[in-house]
């Protein structure tokens, strides 16, 4: 009789298929990531809240014939509400507050046949990128559990990174589907502007910067999920292109020789250059001409924009006071500023006395930046960059210099990924480097508006010419 397969290391796409040949039951896909949580979250605090009991019910009985039944995953700790379970995001006074509705997001996960297992650690409000709430526990790197995950998605890289499950629910506003994915090693693909509903409770987030996915370890998992969790919904502030075809139909197929730009350091000041960083996109950059393309040192003259930080700074501001006036409404309370970080208690002092007019400058501001920006793709296909600024950080970092001294760290860290955000164009992180000391790196590849087709042709070309699903880190001290 044959070993019963062990799931842990297949990506999600595997897992299913095993339960759709009978290989497996999806019970036996949940209880191994239970297994694997028990086992591993007290070392990473990847995962904050679970739901063991009522996953083991939904996976015995009638799942939804989805392209992932039975395949264990984890929501974020921000957005994908369910009705009836509690979502902090990463606030203490919010920890126990159930939510009324249920999100389009987690209806298309459910539909899609996965089985969901509980909540991932974020950072407060999800306006850092690394994940260090006031109110919880740091999430760790399975890599190295000093080192930062990224954020704000990080508890959901370290649970995909270690092998908890194979992919977990994330969202990106300014780089935290990518900025996670570059610093636990995974694939992290952020969607066009519309091309996932925020619904029912949210129409747009950040001015349109914001929108949802999941971190995978493989390029087709990250086409599959988007193609099971995206789509037109009736009444959105955007839609997004239609593609020519389902995702997943792009990963192997041919993208043609592409013209590519490749920028390996930021142009602006006050922003982390690392040496690491650079290897990493001069890899990527060889391994692409192997493939046939053409490079070109080249990026968008707007990209380092100094006035960039302070529009989208902006509109991070009014949106976190929004935000938090709605969650205080929902609690029947105030939320004080001693209860929440000094980072988001400033947000919220500047949010409260910005004035209309300044915030719809901003917001014309940036529209004809975003003009600007993308022009650049008229002549070239993919632009490609370090994901971040600098490999994983020690935890404690972004406060090393404490209230003042976080918010200058936390911009020198993100060159290259807020700006995707408000273009709204799709952009993808892909583990191609580790340092001398086995820390991840990731490179980011940028496409025009709606073009994640050609990211997951040139992704899948780049994950067959340099394999990453044998790197698994050893949880050292």
């Amino acid at each position: 009789m044959a070993e019963p397969t062990d799931p842990t290391w297949l990506d999600a796409t595997a897992q299913a298929e095993l339960v759709r040949r009978g290989e497996l039951t999806p019970t036996d896909l949940v209880e191994a990531a239970i297994v694997r949580i028990e086992a591993l979250n007290p070392r990473l605090d990847a995962v904050l809240r679970t739901r063991f009991d009522e996953a083991h019910s939904e996976a015995a009985g009638n799942l939804p014939d989805g392209p992932f039944r039975g395949v264990p995953m984890l929501y974020k700790d921000i957005g994908c509400m369910v009705a009836g379970e509690a979502t902090a995001f990463g606030l203490g006074p919010l920890r126990d507050l159930a939510w009324p509705v249920t999100s389009y997001l987690a209806e298309k996960f459910h539909a899609a046949g996965f089985v969901h297992l509980g909540r991932t650690n974020v950072p407060e409000l999800g306006t850092t990128v690394t994940t260090e709430a006031r109110s919880f526990p740091p999430a760790r790197n399975p890599w190295h559990t000093g080192h930062s995950t990224g954020g704000s998605s990080g508890g959901s890289a370290a649970a995909v990174a270690s092998g908890m499950v194979a992919i977990a629910h994330a969202n990106d506003g300014g780089g935290s589907i990518r900025i996670p994915a570059s610093e636990c090693g995974l694939v992290g693909l952020k969607p066009t502007r519309g091309r996932v509903s925020q619904g029912p409770m949210v129409a747009e987030g950040w001015a349109g910067a914001t929108i949802d996915a999941a971190l995978t370890r493989s390029v087709r998992d990250a086409a599959g999920i988007l193609d099971a969790i995206s789509g037109p919904v009736p009444g959105e502030p955007y839609y997004a292109p239609p593609w020519p075809g389902p995702l997943t139909r792009e990963v192997g197929a041919d993208p043609g020789r592409l013209r590519i730009g490749l920028i390996d350091r930021p142009a602006g000041e006050g922003y982390l250059d690392h040496p690491e960083c650079r290897a990493a996109v001069a890899r990527a950059g060889r391994l692409l001409e192997s493939l046939g393309h053409g490079l070109e040192s080249s990026a968008p003259d707007a990209m380092f924009d100094p006035e960039f930080i302070q529009h989208f700074t902006r509109i991070v501001a009014a949106d976190t006071e929004t935000t938090m006036r709605a969650f205080e409404t929902a609690l029947g309370r105030p939320i004080a500023d001693d209860e929440i970080e000094p980072r988001n208690a400033a947000y919220r002092a500047a949010g409260r006395t910005l004035d209309v007019v300044s915030y719809l400058q901003s917001r014309a501001w940036l529209g004809i930046w975003a003009r600007r920006m993308a022009s650049w793709w008229t002549d070239y296909d993919l632009l490609v960059t370090p994901t971040v600024g600098a490999p994983p950080p020690e935890l404690g970092w972004f406060t090393a210099d404490g209230a003042q001294g976080e918010g200058p760290r936390v911009v020198s860290f993100i060159p290259y990924t807020a700006q995707f955000n408000m273009t709204g164009q799709p952009a993808i992180s892909l583990p191609l480097h580790r340092t001398p000391a086995g820390l991840p790196v990731g490179v980011q590849l940028v496409a025009a508006y709606g073009r994640e087709d050609l990211l997951v042709k040139v992704a899948a070309q780049l994950e067959q010419a340099a394999p990453w699903s044998d790197r698994r880190p050893q949880l050292h001290p």
